[in-house]
């Protein structure tokens, strides 16, 4: 657990670590024949200029081909290797994320005694289909999904926030008081989560956007539920003997 858990969130701070210094110093490599401050300020003349998904993976393909290709590599060649890089991340993240989401939805459908879905090619066709109908709700372009974008940090931080308190359980059950190391942030994750998340329904509602209020709705229920389920097992849990 030491070893995958701890090591991979290393692993994670050195990836984020090396992608400020791309997207920083990698650009004033050069940047459209401009180099130093100068290709700095051409990709991030403004908060607008610099926005957008595009801009953003352009920056980072560029800013990390301009130190590979410092290497020796080919200025060409280099900027394929890390779009391929950028790619491939993009597909292993998809391939989880589906397969975690199946996994989800047969748990969740077992509870309804849906046992269908306790097949596999039932449940991943479930996941997929959804997820298609999600892609291309906007059109052909396949960008209906990004609809949800402005969710993604309250989920995340709903996740962080169930897994704080699943250690906190765990320490507390192992007895003393170090569930304080994890309770503390735990407390602090789930406060935040929930009241940036009534934020978002507020604002989600004065523009009248009716998929993210639903969905948003859905995400607080979940904070909420999870908060309380939390809770409720702090107070139940008991010293248990090895």
């Amino acid at each position: 657990a030491l070893f995958v858990g701890y090591g991979s969130m290393l692993m994670e701070g050195a990836l984020a670590t090396l992608v400020i210094i791309a997207v920083a110093a990698g650009i004033g490599m050069g940047y459209q024949d401009l180099t130093g401050l100068d290709a700095w300020n051409k990709h991030y003349a403004s908060w607008t200029a610099a926005a957008g998904l595009g801009s953003k993976v352009s920056a980072f393909v560029v800013g990390s081909a301009n130190i590979v290709s410092s290497m020796g590599v080919p200025k060409g060649i280099a900027i394929t290797i890390m779009g391929v890089f950028v790619a491939s991340f993009a597909g292993t993240t998809l391939d989880t994320a589906t397969r975690i989401q199946r996994y989800v939805i047969t748990e969740i459908m077992s509870g309804f005694k849906l046992t269908i879905f306790q097949n596999r090619y039932v449940s991943t066709g479930f996941v997929v289909i959804t997820a298609a109908i999600l892609a291309f709700a906007s059109g052909a372009d396949g960008k209906g999904a990004l609809t949800l974008w402005p969710l993604f940090g309250a989920v995340n931080q709903t996740l962080a926030a169930l897994a704080l308190f699943i250690i906190t359980l765990y320490l507390k059950r192992k007895g003393g008081l170090k569930w304080i190391i994890s309770g503390i942030p735990a407390v602090f994750m789930a406060v935040i989560t929930t009241w940036a998340a009534i934020q978002n329904q507020v604002s989600f509602s004065s523009a009248g956007n009716l998929l993210l209020q639903v969905v948003n709705f859905i995400i607080i229920v979940i904070a909420l539920w999870v908060i309380l389920e939390a809770v409720i097992q702090f107070f139940k849990s008991t010293v248990q003997e090895d």
